[in-house]
């Protein structure tokens, strides 16, 4: 019979994952977890005090910061991996969970399904050919080179990455590999999991290219496992249940989804909201019951698409929050000033809030702190305002009751710029074009991180040119994306043509826009 080795990897919630570790293993499984060396450590004593004692939890042996969409996340599961292949050699199969996913059926059922199905499931497209990626980066994620945390350091993830393609440093993928690409919830064999740690111990040259590549974890584990295990002994769907909302983020489970949940063809489904008490309470004492039969639908995506938009009362899974609309509104007029240097452009953007009455906002997409009033949570990190942009306008526009609105977009911010353009509502933008001298691109190079306090003069001066004509492409691809209602605003022409674009822009008198136009000092560095 069956007997599953858990790999969890959390960072957070400690009482949650105790009492999902105790129910996994009462029944005869294992857990091996690797707990966020970012968390606090309080919270990990406590697990290793409630858990310490169970002998089919194992704790990773080496802890690791993670971070999303880097390689850490991969090296954390293989550590947790290699952990529980030492401590718990009965077990004849590695289910990958997070701390978000809760079991859907029960263990008399899973374990009778990997009985009867002597496969290894694991998502693995074609990277190259398959739609898996709808958006962004592609080819990209793997010929060019990524050090820093796209989330975290965004400055230096992307003065990296648009330094190795302007000076053409790309790298060759793995000969004899073909690169796979799918979800991150997996559930591997022994024999497989056994032959993927002995790879990374061999071949050094693979483990150095993924260590660099971006998203890892979609693409590590899907690339050996193809590479390694016949293709008729791999099914390449995964086992956790899970959906998506038009922006991109995992659909939340709430208590009224039991039915719905039961119903569909999987082991396991993530996301479950940390307050659906009464459907974790039902999934937990439905792990342990013998003899429950279920009727599989799998009506779970046809019936989401169905039910989506319709309002909550009396729907099982309609859309909640800023999931309900994907356009600002057709009425509405969005202005975005773009600017490199972002203290320019807050100074305009002040006068403008002072001499109108249109609510202006600054770098939301690229400062963490810029002041934004409480809008449910998506507006508290820049990772949520990223991915929920087009929503997150839209509750800004009814928060300040307006339908015009200014923000400020650094100039390389493009996917933005053509995704506000693409929405049906009005979509104006002023480029503000300043000059750059070397003083103010060495500190530019410093402030991302290209540069330091004890750079050589003679690299600078080789590295100056670069970025200044980064900057300059970064103008270019503004203009050739085609843009209408686009102005520019350059710090060289004369006050009446600053007149112009301001009124063009704001669609306002000429009074208004040359007192805007007069801001004290705004050019000044």
């Amino acid at each position: 019979m069956a007997r599953i080795a858990y790999i969890l990897l959390c960072h957070k919630d400690p009482e949650a994952i105790i009492m999902q570790a105790e129910r996994l293993t009462a029944t005869g499984d294992y857990i091996s977890i690797h707990f966020d060396a970012r968390a606090k450590p309080e919270h990990f004593r406590m697990l290793r005090e409630a858990l310490g004692h169970n002998p089919n939890v194992a704790f990773a042996e080496k802890r690791i910061k993670c971070g999303w969409g880097e390689w850490s996340l991969v090296e954390a599961t293989l550590y947790a991996v290699e952990t529980a292949v030492k401590r718990f050699p009965r077990a004849s199969h590695f289910y990958m969970l997070s701390g978000d996913c809760m079991v859907i059926k029960s263990s008399e059922y899973i374990h009778n399904f990997l009985d009867d199905n002597d496969v290894d499931f694991i998502e693995s497209f074609d990277f190259f050919e398959s739609d898996w990626i709808k958006t962004g980066m592609k080819a990209e994620r793997l010929i060019y080179r990524h050090w820093f945390n796209e989330r975290t350091q965004k400055r230096r993830f992307y003065a990296t990455f648009n330094l190795q393609k302007k000076l053409g440093f790309t790298r060759e993928i793995p000969a004899d590999i073909q690169v796979m690409i799918g979800s991150q919830w997996w559930c591997l064999r022994r024999q497989t999991i056994e032959a993927v740690l002995d790879f990374t111990r061999t071949r050094r040259d693979v483990m150095r290219f993924f260590r660099t590549t971006w998203i890892p974890d979609e693409t590590f584990f899907q690339t050996l496992v193809r590479h390694l295990v016949p293709t008729p002994e791999i099914r390449s769907r995964t086992l956790t249940f899970l959906m998506f909302t038009d922006y991109g983020m995992p659909l939340t489970f709430y208590n009224d989804h039991y039915d719905l949940l039961l119903s569909q063809d999987f082991l396991f489904a993530r996301k479950i909201s940390p307050d659906a008490i009464e459907l974790k309470e039902r999934l937990g004492q439905l792990y342990a019951e013998k003899g429950v039969s279920f009727q599989i639908s799998a009506e779970g995506p046809s019936l989401f698409k169905f039910l989506t938009g319709r309002g909550r009362i009396g729907k099982r899974f309609a859309s909640r929050f800023w999931e309900a609309e994907s356009t600002l509104g057709r009425d509405r007029e969005l202005m975005l000033l773009v600017c490199k240097k972002w203290h320019v452009a807050k100074r305009l953007l002040g006068k403008i809030g002072e001499v109108t009455d249109i609510p202006t906002i600054a770098y939301l997409f690229n400062e963490e702190g810029t002041a934004l009033p409480d809008l449910g949570g998506i507006q508290s990190t820049l990772g949520k305002r990223t991915r929920h942009r087009r929503a997150l306008m839209r509750m800004l526009f009814d928060y300040y009751n307006t339908d015009r609105l200014v923000i400020c977009l650094d100039p390389s911010a493009l996917e933005f710029m053509q995704d506000f353009f693409s929405d049906r509502s009005m979509t104006r933008m002023l480029e503000i074009q300043c000059d750059f001298t070397d003083e103010y691109l060495t500190g530019h190079a410093i402030r991302i991180g290209l540069a330091g306090d004890q750079t050589p003069r003679d690299t600078l001066e080789r590295l100056l040119p670069t970025i200044r004509r980064d900057i300059f492409n970064e103008s270019d691809r503004i203009r050739d994306a085609g843009f209408e209602n686009l102005g520019r605003m350059s710090q060289s022409a004369p006050e009446a043509e600053h007149v112009a674009s301001i009124m063009s822009f704001l669609s306002i008198d000429e009074e208004k826009a040359r007192e805007i136009a007069q801001t004290n000092y705004l050019f000044s560095d």
